[in-house]
């Protein structure tokens, strides 16, 4: 059967505009209100980030902008000469244009353009060139002897060839170069540029076009697999379907695009479609599979009133929606949009590989420099060798690998964890899960639903379990009260009829009295039994004995005796046992609940689940105070909380998890990951796809490293070639973008 549960997040976010799921990156302060944002083409990576920083210096402080990377988008913070700026971007050899929405849920079109064809020419032409010569001189001489000078006999019109190559293979690197050159801070585009021209001119014309040929490859495949991190992300777009089937005045129905359907527009979902926007249904019953969106493995019921979202799968019944959001509002779009823009939040790794390349580049063509010049200077070393050698060490110093290597994974990451419904806000926060050692959690509304229950019914006297409840439920039925709610929806639930009740007065801090069949029944606490001189002393231990377990009691009597019990709990969540079990076993050390209920209660409810300490009756500061202590005592803490008092204790600690229910907007903002169904399941797996996502970037880094390590070793004992280093390095780029994108699989 599919299941009926408590509002989550999604269902409060659904209905209620003030909650905004997608909390993007912080806006530089300066000029918040104004911004202007640009595509940009040719921005693929980390090098190119830092290229624009440095070209719009004097236009535009570094506080007032943004990079999105997987979109090539970047966005200014107030007032800018937008020509100036295009012109400013173009003399870095990147194109800028004003931005422009595409439609909501399109994936860029797959085409064949001038990256691609520039390839394809320095490839071809190198291929042709090395034919020429092969043809007029031998294939020994077409290789070349590796820097000893034989180059200088390749025929002219082998070398109109290979020109052709290089200029092809240099054509979008050239004015980066160019630029970086101007400004003397050396980046991966000058490196293979002086590469090139330095095998030009010892003769080389075959490694020269080459490298140009690989390079250009290697920057298309880092290209490419941008492009396909992208299309990760808008592949979570492309479950809301293209079209919305909407009910006309004249009651026909008809097929529309999302983006054009109004809110308050009323449409229908057939059973197996896809729900094309999110809304309220207005009449129906069906079953929706919400996996795409919460990660919830059962479906969940819906009728009049209940929520649903856009990509989300309709099940058997016939529905009818009225939208509460436009197509590019959805929850869908709004996760869509938190994953990108959380690029611009960068982990520590990225960060850390950003610094570390900026002092790489330049070490390595210093010592390109010194490897050309000290050996001949002093020791006499043949020039054509050593100045080889030199170009060889300058195109095996390309960091390209070791800068795609962290931001592929986080993105693919990112990516992932929002398929499994754990939306992470940020770059940085992809990290931090795996280095979590203590989790604090809430009781009510996480490790609980965060409402009442009848738990247990105790009939006394001639009464038996139907009977009591049905004249408690008579007393209580029209009171707002939860656990006079608990009461009454347990008596429906069974399809008992609460009998008519007469002259029902509520006794303020006490409980309520009515007549029933002629007769004056009552109900209410512990204490009013008590006042009413009813109670025996086997009622007051049976009273004990149900109190300890950490459930309220209801006493229902009447003027001549005791009806009986009803005690009620907030419902422990039926998962929270096993996935506490399972966060132990991901190497959670410690988990502690934070409560502000009372002892008795939280100290059952610790029990059932299986922490290992309970602190209770706290105030939102003593959660605080308690995550501080944690934290010095243990290490790394992740707070898991739904409400308003659980807020500054989600901010303080290292890892702050929002749930879904009362005051989830507050905690949503607050919080660094929100899970997007009430599963305290997803945590561990969090924790685990997080140690994934930093094992990923270590091996990448790893092989980016050392795979040039070797490649040096091969430079200065003279058995490596241009070629092949170029060769190499595109390799390990290959490498270690399929060893990110590992991490969507998960």
């Amino acid at each position: 059967m599919p299941a009926k549960r408590t509002p989550t997040m999604t269902d409060r976010i659904g209905s209620c505009d003030a909650c905004e799921i997608d909390v993007a990156p912080p806006a530089p302060e300066a000029g918040a209100g104004e911004q202007h944002a640009f595509k940009v083409e040719g921005m693929d990576c980390a090098e190119e980030v830092g290229l624009l920083e440095r070209a719009l210096e004097g236009l535009v402080p570094r506080d007032r902008l943004s990079f999105d990377v997987l979109n090539g988008k970047m966005t200014v913070y107030g007032p800018v000469d937008e020509k100036a700026l295009v012109e400013a971007v173009a003399a870095t050899g990147m194109r800028a244009e004003p931005w422009r929405e595409e439609p909501s849920g399109a994936a860029p079109p797959r085409r064949f353009g001038r990256r691609e064809v520039l390839v394809a020419v320095s490839i071809a032409a190198t291929l042709g060139g090395f034919a020429i010569h092969a043809v007029l001189d031998g294939v020994t001489a077409a290789i070349g002897s590796e820097g000893a000078g034989l180059g200088a006999s390749v025929p002219w019109a082998a070398r109109a060839v290979y020109l052709v190559a290089v200029v092809a293979g240099l054509w979008v690197v050239l004015p980066k170069a160019w630029y970086s050159l101007r400004a003397l801070r050396p980046d991966m585009n000058l490196l293979m540029t002086v590469a090139v021209t330095g095998a030009i001119a010892i003769g080389e014309w075959f490694e020269a076009a080459t490298v140009s040929a690989l390079f250009a490859l290697s920057l298309a495949l880092e290209a490419w697999s941008v492009e396909r991190a992208r299309r990760a992300v808008a592949a979570l777009m492309s479950l809301a379907p293209d079209t919305v089937r909407i009910r006309g005045e004249d009651g026909k129905e008809r097929e529309v695009p999302p983006s054009e359907v109004p809110v308050g527009t009323t449409f229908v979902v057939l059973p197996g479609e896809r729900i094309g926007l999110d809304g309220r249904v207005v009449s129906g019953q069906t079953d929706v599979d919400q996996a795409p969106i919460t990660g919830e493995s059962v479906p969940v019921e819906k009728g009049p009133g209940d929520p649903v979202f856009a990509g989300t799968i309709n099940g058997s019944g016939v529905i009818e929606v009225v939208s509460t959001q436009p197509a590019g509002e959805t929850l869908l779009a709004r996760i869509v949009r938190q994953v990108a823009d959380s690029q611009a939040n960068r982990s520590q790794s990225e960060r850390f590989v950003e610094r570390f390349a900026r002092i790489y580049t330049p070490v390595v063509f210093a010592s390109a420099l010194l490897t050309a010049l000290v050996p001949p200077l002093v020791f006499g070393a043949a020039w054509s060798d050593w100045v080889y050698r030199a170009l060889v060490l300058l195109v095996i110093g390309c960091p390209c690998a070791l800068v795609i290597a962290t931001p592929v994974a986080i993105v693919a990451s990112l990516a992932a964890a929002a398929r499994h419904g754990v939306l992470l806000k940020g770059g940085r926060i992809a990290e931090i899960p795996a280095r979590i050692r203590v989790v604090a959690l809430d009781k009510t509304g996480t490790v609980t639903y965060g409402r009442p229950t009848v738990a247990d019914i105790v009939p006394l006297a001639e009464h038996d379990a139907e009977d009591l409840l049905r004249r408690a439920a008579a007393l209580e039925r029209r009171s707002t009260h939860p656990i006079a709610q608990a009461i009454v929806g347990r008596a429906e639930a069974l399809g008992l009829e609460p009998l008519p009740a007469r002259n029902v007065t509520a006794i303020h801090g006490k409980g309520v009295e009515g007549d029933i069949e002629g007769r004056k029944f009552w109900l209410g606490s512990h204490r009013w039994l008590e006042e009413r001189r009813q109670e025996t002393p086997e009622h007051h231990q049976l009273l004990e004995k149900l109190s300890a377990a950490g459930r309220s009691v209801v006493v229902v009597g009447d003027d001549q005796h005791l009806c009986g019990f009803i005690t009620v709990a907030d419902e422990v969540r039926p998962e929270s046992k096993e996935a506490l079990a399972d966060l132990r076993r991901a190497g959670v050390h410690a988990i502690v609940m934070l409560t502000g209920d009372n002892a008795a209660t939280a100290d059952a409810v610790g029990r059932e689940v299986g922490v290992d300490e309970v602190r209770a009756e706290l105030l939102p500061e003593d959660k605080v105070a308690a995550v501080e202590r944690l934290e010095r005592e243990v290490g790394p803490v992740a707070m898991i909380g739904d409400g308003i008092n659980d807020a500054p204790a989600l901010a303080r600690a290292t890892l702050g998890v929002a749930m879904g229910a009362a005051g989830t907007d507050v905690a949503i903002e607050t919080a660094d990951v929100a899970l997007m169904s009430d599963d305290l399941s997803k945590l561990a797996w969090l924790l685990r796809h997080s140690r994934a996502t930093l094992s990923v970037i270590r091996w990448n880094t790893a092989l980016a490293l050392g795979i040039k390590a070797i490649f040096v070793v091969l430079t200065f004992a003279g058995l490596a070639t241009l070629w092949g280093a170029v060769a190499a390095d595109m390799g390990a780029s290959l490498l270690v973008v399929a060893n990110a994108l590992r991490l969507l699989r998960r």
